[in-house]
């Protein structure tokens, strides 16, 4: 079996060491908690590498977030054939922000664990 791309293990959410195991014990809601696995159910690799160590994936929060207004404020501002309505604006942000949550707290997570972690290499003996 290939090894498992990691934009592909991103994506999908999974261990960043194996590639295999779900970081999250279940799909992605917008009503209840995401509940996050505390060990790999593959290779057994603790997620939470150090207390307090997914305190820095509010900074990741925050650049997609930052990412999500830019891009929602000039769509809006396109769509709405250049409306100087702040309401209209503030409205639509607050929605696409409220809405995006859950994406940004599973994501924010994984990109620090795969992208932003000196301290978890992917080992390919595992990703089998």
């Amino acid at each position: 079996m290939p090894n498992t791309p990691q934009l592909q293990a991103v994506l999908h959410a999974k261990c960043p060491r194996c590639r295999r195991g779900n970081i999250y014990a279940g799909p992605m809601r917008l009503a209840r908690e995401q509940k996050m696995n505390e060990y790999c159910p593959h290779c057994g690799l603790r997620f939470e590498i150090e207390p307090g160590y997914f305190y820095a994936a509010m900074y990741v929060s925050y650049a997609f977030n930052v990412a999500e207004i830019v891009t929602t404020s000039i769509l809006t501002f396109y769509l709405s054939g250049g409306s100087e309505s702040p309401w209209l604006y503030i409205g639509v942000i607050f929605g696409i922000v409220l809405i995006m949550s859950p994406f940004n707290l599973r994501y924010s997570r994984v990109v620090l664990l795969h992208w932003l972690s000196p301290k978890v290499k992917y080992n390919p003996e595992l990703d089998r």
